[in-house]
């Protein structure tokens, strides 16, 4: 998927509330991230825990630029849970990890301000 990092886009054309509830953005900590070497772009490999009803799935995240692995475990994140798998190289990502784009171009992740239950969806 190719990240459109342009901050003078316009708005993309209107859409229902109702194709706004078929995109499942939930929450999730972050409970394993390790690198991927093997990607084409610099990416970490992340278990994400979406607690009891979705469960841990994996994600291809690239964010090597802003982020340690180090600091991502325990971290939350957003992420939509219901797109297909995605097949990266061997690595197959179940859900993709949100994230805007600095002044740089660097991905920042997309989290809430204060903890809330995994598995919790936006509306």
């Amino acid at each position: 998927m190719h990240l459109n990092h342009d901050t003078d886009a316009p708005a993309a054309d209107p859409i229902s509330f109702d194709d706004f509830l078929r995109v499942d953005i939930r929450i999730g900590t972050i409970v394993e991230a390790a690198p991927f070497p093997e990607a084409r772009k610099p990416a970490f490999k992340l278990k994400i825990d979406f607690g009891p009803t979705i469960g841990v799935k994996k994600s291809s995240a690239q964010i090597v630029e802003r982020y340690m692995l180090e600091e991502l475990v325990g971290r939350q994140v957003a992420a939509v849970v219901n797109f297909p798998p995605r097949q990266i190289g061997k690595f197959l990502s179940e859900v993709l990890t949100l994230g805007f784009a600095d002044a740089e171009g660097a991905v920042i992740l997309f989290a809430p301000d204060r903890s809330v239950p995994n598995g919790s969806r936006l509306f």
